[in-house]
C-alpha cells in the first residue's frame, strides 16, 4: 500500500540518506536504489525522487551551477536540511539507523547501490565497546557514500574509477576533530596510493584547490614518486558535485599536518 498522506520524519531521513549517497543525475525515479527505497517507505518512486529533487533545491552545491531541483521543498525539509548542516554526526546516525529500521544492512544498501561496503580501517577502536564500534562503522559508511558520491566515484586527484581502490579521506583527521568527523565537506575522494599520501603530509590542497606536494620526498630517481605523485603538482582536483570540502578544513590540513 502507498502512503499518500505527509511525509513522516522517518521517511524525511531516509530521503536525506539517499540524497547523500546519489549523484544529481540518479535523482529519477527510474534508479534501481529510488525504487527499492519507495517500497520500503510506502512511497511512489515518482514520490520520492520528486522529494529528492526537493531536497536537491536547498543545496546551495546544485543551485550554484544553475541546476534548481524543483521549487516545492516543505518546512520539514528545510529544517531537516538545517538539522543536517549542524551535526553531520547524529545526523548521519539517525539517518543509517532510519535506513536500518528498513531491515536493510549496510551489505544491502552496498548491493543495491553497487558500492562496496568499506570502513575507514585507521581507526583506533582500542577501550571502545560493541555499540561504540558498531556505530562508529555506520557512520563511517555514511561518510563514504556521501563523499564518494559527491565526487562521483572518481578520485579527485587521478580521476581513477575503481571504487575498490577508492577513500573517503578526512582532511581533518579522525582523531582531531569529533564534530565533523562525518561532514562529508570534511571528506575528499583519492585514490588509495593519494589517502595515504594526504593522511602523511606528503600531498595537500591549496586555496585554489590544486595539488601541492612535498618535495622532502622528491628524487630524481625515484620514478614512481615522480610520476604517481609529483606529476600532478599544481594541477586542479575535480570539483564534486556536493560536499566541497571546507576552506576552514584544508587549511588546517596544510597548516598542521602537510610538510614542506
Amino acid at each position: 500500500m502507498v502512503i499518500r498522506a505527509g511525509w513522516t520524519r522517518q521517511q524525511l531521513l531516509v530521503a536525506f540518506n539517499l540524497y547523500c549517497q546519489l549523484s544529481f543525475g540518479q535523482l529519477d525515479s527510474r534508479t534501481p536504489i529510488i525504487i527499492r527505497y519507495a517500497a520500503l517507505i510506502r512511497r511512489t518512486p515518482s514520490a520520492l525522487a520528486m522529494k529528492l529533487s526537493n531536497i536537491a533545491s536547498l543545496d546551495p552545491a546544485i543551485t550554484s551551477t544553475g541546476r534548481r531541483g524543483l521549487a516545492g521543498a516543505s518546512a520539514a525539509d528545510k529544517a531537516m536540511w538545517l538539522e543536517m548542516e549542524s551535526d553531520w554526526d547524529n545526523f548521519a546516525i539517525e539517518t543509517e539507523r532510519a535506513i536500518g529500521a528498513l531491515g536493510v544492512d549496510a551489505d544491502v544498501q552496498a548491493a543495491i547501490s553497487s558500492e562496496p561496503t568499506l570502513v575507514d580501517e585507521n581507526i583506533d577502536y582500542t577501550g571502545s565497546n560493541k555499540q561504540v564500534i558498531t556505530t562508529t562503522r555506520v557512520g563511517q559508511n555514511f561518510f563514504r557514500r556521501a563523499v564518494l558520491s559527491a565526487y562521483q566515484y572518481k578520485c579527485c586527484i587521478t580521476g581513477l574509477a575503481v571504487p575498490k581502490l577508492l577513500v573517503a579521506s578526512h582532511i581533518v583527521p579522525w582523531r582531531d576533530d569529533a564534530s565533523n568527523r562525518l561532514n562529508p565537506k570534511n571528506g575528499l575522494c583519492l585514490s588509495m596510493l593519494h589517502d595515504k599520501a594526504f593522511d602523511v603530509g606528503v600531498i595537500t590542497i591549496t586555496e585554489n584547490m590544486t595539488v601541492m606536494v612535498s618535495r622532502k620526498q622528491a628524487s630524481a630517481d625515484d620514478y614512481f614518486f615522480n610520476s604517481a605523485l609529483l606529476a600532478y603538482d599544481g594541477k586542479s582536483i575535480a570539483s564534486p558535485e556536493k560536499f566541497a570540502p571546507h576552506q576552514d578544513f584544508l587549511a588546517y590540513h596544510r597548516q598542521h599536518i602537510f610538510s614542506l
